[in-house]
Formats: structure tokens, sequence, C-alpha cells
């Protein structure tokens, strides 16, 4: 019995760290594809998480049907990540890499402090999606919700793989990521490609936000820890690797979750900030890091 109490309760810690993990995933996938199209590392990529659970919730509340604000939030977010490229990255084209970091930090709390005037100080949730009735599995408990969340991310991270891989599109974008003068020299417009990684960035992490606020709730300054995080998610599966980020951010998940359940909760937001350190001092490429990140 107390095997089966043990092996219940690594599930539990299991489920709980993949889910976590998944949208911790996503922020480093948007933190990745905007690095290597534009050497850009966007801090404010958690805003745009932030932005798809509140702009969801706001929109809903006031009637729309819940399929329909989730796309309004997803196109919202879109823009703002468009607007992030042209009015603030774009004009700053030559500066060093320190100044356009400062430069999304500036941005990340523009943002948040435009969603607190908006919105309001006071957290949210969005109904699940398929019930709150939980499924047991070998005595550890999984949301249904939760299945939404690994799921969704698991069919972006397919859905990219296509885009990059199979369409003309995605094959200049990863053109331009690889070498942009060259690109440019074939008739790439490299402007294009750098405006739309930002607006798939907003989109994942908007989907990201939208999949998870039923679970642990939103607000205007949410965003702020999941971009560390994401970007701790992608420094340990080596920055510039989609497939790194996405292992980077499930691994985050799992320590976070293990550490939080068999250590102690007071340590769980300190991880990240830990593993963060222990990957630029032992291995500052990551996991599957091919590129340098001397620009970081």
């Amino acid at each position: 019995m107390d095997g089966f109490a043990t092996m219940a309760e690594f599930l539990q810690f299991a489920f709980s760290g993949l889910t976590v993990g998944a949208v911790y995933a996503l922020v480093a996938l948007g933190f990745t594809i905007i690095y290597n199209a534009s050497d850009v590392v966007n801090f404010a990529q958690g805003e745009f998480v932030m932005l798809g659970g509140m702009v969801t919730v706001a929109v809903s509340a006031a009637g729309i049907p819940l399929p329909l604000a989730a796309l309004f939030a997803v196109a919202l977010a879109v823009g703002v990540g468009v607007a992030l490229h042209r009015l603030a990255i774009e004009p700053a084209h030559g500066a060093s890499p320190v100044v356009l970091i400062i430069i999304t930090i500036g941005a990340s709390i523009f943002i948040r402090g435009v969603a607190q005037i908006v919105f309001d100080r006071q957290f949210h949730k969005l109904p699940s999606f398929s019930g709150d009735a939980p499924f047991v599995l070998f005595g550890a408990t999984i949301l249904p919700q939760s299945l939404w969340v690994m799921g969704g991310a698991g069919a972006i991270v397919v859905v990219l793989h296509a885009f990059f891989e199979r369409t003309i599109l995605g094959k200049a974008v990863l053109a331009a990521a690889a070498n942009r003068l060259a690109a440019r020299l074939v008739g790439i417009d490299t402007r294009l490609i750098m405006t739309l990684s930002f607006g798939i960035s907003a989109a994942i992490g908007a989907v990201a936000g939208i999949l998870v606020t039923p679970i642990t709730l939103t607000s205007y300054n949410v965003g702020t820890l999941l971009a560390l995080k994401g970007f701790a998610g992608g420094m340990l599966g080596g920055m510039g690797n989609p497939l790194g980020a996405v292992l980077g951010g499930l691994l985050l998940g799992l320590v976070e979750a293990f550490g939080a359940g068999y250590l102690s909760s007071t340590y769980k937001d300190g991880i990240a900030f830990v593993m963060i350190l222990v990957v630029l001092f032992v291995s500052p490429r990551g996991l599957l890091g091919r590129r340098s990140v001397e620009r970081v």
C-alpha cells in the first residue's frame, strides 16, 4: 500500500509539472522564435500570455462566446506583438543587444500598466473547457484542463514544425534566422519575416494564457514571472533551438513540481533562477543549444 501511495504521489507531481511545464515550453518557444529571427531576447513575451487570459476573461464576461473571445484575444495579442516590433524594436535597428533587452523590458512594463488601467488588479478565472471532474490514474488525479494545456502545447509544436518545414514562408523564416544578409540577397523580405515572427510569438503566448487560465487564474501582472520562467526554460534547452525550448520548459516544470512536492513549495519560484545560473556557468549553450548565446 505504501508503494502504491508513493507512486500515486510521484505521478501527481509529474502531472502537475508537465502541465505548468507545457506553459513554460510555449513561452520559451516564443522567446526562441523571436531570438532566431531578430537576435532579440523579448522579455515582453510573458505579457502576451497575460493578454491571452485577461482579454478572453473580459470579452467573455461581456457575453461573447468563449471560442470567439479567445480568437479576439489572440488577434489582439498578435497586434500588440506586431506593434512592439514596428514601433519599438525596428526603430532601434543596429542597437546593442543590451539596449534591445531594455526596450523589451520597458515594453513589458508599459503593457502591464495599460492592462492594469483597462482591466483591474484582481485575479480572474475562465471556466474549464471540459468540466472539472478529474481523471484518476494509478491513484493520481489529473484535471481535464491539464490535458487541454498539454494537448494544446503539443498541437502548437506540431503545427509550427509543419509550417517551418513544409511552407515557403516558413522556410523563409528559417533562412532569415540562419543568415539574414544572405536571405535579403535572394529576395526575402527580412523586415516582414521579423514582423511575422513577433506575431507568431504573440499568438503562441496568448494561446498559452487562454489554456492555463482555468487552472492558475490570471491577473495584469502574471506575465513577469512567466517571462522569467520561459527564459529559464529556453536557456536550459538551448536558446535558439525550438526543440530545446520545449524540452527545457517541460524539464523546468517537472523540477519545480518535484522540488515543491519533496522539498518545500517555498523554493518553487527560486528554482528557475537557480537553473539560469547553473546553465550560464556550466553549459551556456544549454542541453540542445547549437548557437552561441554571447548576444544575450
